[in-house]
């Protein structure tokens, strides 16, 4: 450790990693023991809860409900967006182990800071914690894991546990703006989630733009196999999108509206984006790109909308639109944002996750403020926008306003939240590598390149010489 690295990061900022995780892992522990307790349905005493409550079953605990829910999005963060940044041709290790990394970090801190906002009893000042909480961090978490699409390759991991820090600490207090004060809908996150993560991926890539990137873009492509891996990570998350936005939708018909409606729309979202990446080239090829990314778009856009009544006709027309704009987003607009707007968007979370979340605003705005009592039933308005409480003479013209302010307030979070912490990224002080030294897994990983075997010049038939020793 006397001599600096090749890549030009001061020898002692490579303690910073190990200092970090530990120090951090102490705090948890710590804060988790003062806070943190089961609620009722995983306590030993949901025994005697279910005898008060006249519960005859254990399969009304809502661990019954919402595990496969909750599998199914662990999966898509772990794996789902991990593979998925995989593309770069020597950056897989930074993009899967990174992504475990601040997700098991994140994660952690999401349960605490949820916790405070929605579910701390003012009477014990305990945070009571069940498997929806599970889900709910899960959420908060992926709105750190896009935004980290954003700077992938160029920042150090001690960076992106900075950002994660403060990506979940601004989630906490924008999803109770959003959810609780606005009282808006937004199970899938596509306002809270999606846009929230993009713009703050997006606002710190730009604080943190690298004049000088072109350094290393013998790096910034793909390969054959790199992309192949990106795949994985693009049907882990089509597949599971429809748990994603039906996860902590109401049980019974919520739920089941959300996943037909999440399942039709990322179904129509493929079909477009194939017909305009082929459109797109001379060659009438497929870009790789797009089909890894744009058939996603649609899973985004109906995240607020997905319990609603939009009609399965509907959840197509989404899925129609999002591919369209999402594949002219790849062709079109990145390359104006980092020729333009100096954003370097290393996996264009603005036509993925940004700009499909806005639209998913959008059509949630719309469809509540068109919602009507013959289409919904007057229960079933009641239930959908949930109509009780200190809501419960709203009407959904208000609700639709209410639904639009929501989407605003995600944006502004991201951008300005983006910007403060982008400048506290800038600081010298995180050991992030040098412009001629980025996407590239060597700087932060021990990578072991695979021993070259000679080639068999001659086919060894083992029965030819059992017969000639015989």
């Amino acid at each position: 450790l006397t001599q600096p690295p090749p890549w030009g990061i001061n020898t002692n900022i490579r303690l910073t990693l190990p200092v970090v995780c530990f120090v951090w892992q102490i705090a948890m522990i710590i804060l988790f023991g003062v806070f943190i307790r089961y609620d009722e349905e995983s306590d030993t005493h949901w025994v005697e809860t279910k005898a008060h409550d006249n519960i005859t079953s254990d399969i009304e605990n809502d661990f019954y409900f919402r595990y496969p829910s909750f599998q199914d999005v662990h999966v898509m963060i772990f794996v789902g967006f991990g593979f998925l940044m995989t593309f770069l041709k020597r950056y897989s290790f930074g993009a899967v182990g990174f992504n475990f990394l601040i997700a098991s970090f994140g994660l952690q801190w999401a349960l605490l800071m949820q916790g405070w906002f929605h579910s701390l009893d003012p009477q014990t000042g305990k945070i009571f914690i069940g498997v929806e909480s599970l889900i709910n961090a899960d959420f908060c978490v992926a709105g750190c894991l896009i935004a980290y699409g954003a700077v992938l390759g160029k920042v150090s991991p001690v960076q992106l546990l900075v950002m994660t820090l403060f990506g979940v600490t601004l989630f906490a207090v924008e999803e109770y703006i959003i959810l609780n004060l606005l009282h808006a809908r937004d199970a899938g996150g596509s306002m809270v989630i999606h846009t929230f993560g993009g713009y703050y991926g997006l606002a710190i890539s730009r604080v943190l733009y690298r004049p000088n990137l072109h350094q290393s873009k013998r790096m910034q492509g793909s390969v054959y196999h790199s992309d192949t891996f990106a795949m994985i990570g693009t049907l882990f998350l089509w597949m599971f999108w429809p748990s994603f936005n039906s996860a902590i939708t109401d049980h019974g018909d919520g739920q089941h509206r959300a996943v037909i409606n999440t399942y039709l729309c990322l179904a129509s979202t493929v079909l477009t984006t194939v017909a305009i990446s082929s459109l797109s080239q001379k060659t009438g090829k497929l870009d790789m790109v797009h089909i890894q990314n744009s058939t996603l778009a649609g899973g985004v856009a109906l995240g607020t909308a997905a319990e609603f009544m939009i009609s399965p006709y509907g959840a197509l027309i989404v899925g129609f639109f999002c591919g369209i704009i999402s594949t002219m987003g790849y062709i079109f607009i990145s390359p104006f944002l980092e020729k333009t707007l100096k954003i370097q968007d290393t996996c264009g979370i603005h036509n993925l996750h940004a700009m499909p979340g806005v639209i998913g605003g959008i059509v949630g705005a719309i469809t509540a403020a068109a919602a009507s009592e013959s289409v919904y039933g007057k229960q079933g308005l009641i239930n959908t926008f949930d109509f009780t409480g200190d809501f419960k003479d709203r009407t959904v013209l208000t609700q639709g306003g209410y639904q639009a302010a929501g989407m605003c307030v995600s944006i502004v979070f991201g951008v300005v939240g983006g910007a403060i912490v982008g400048s506290i990224l800038k600081l010298p002080i995180w050991g992030d590598p040098a412009d001629e030294n980025c996407f590239d897994d060597e700087v932060y990983w021990e990578v072991r390149e695979p021993e070259s075997i000679p080639p068999i010049l001659e086919y060894n038939n083992h029965m030819i010489h059992k017969q000639q020793d015989l």
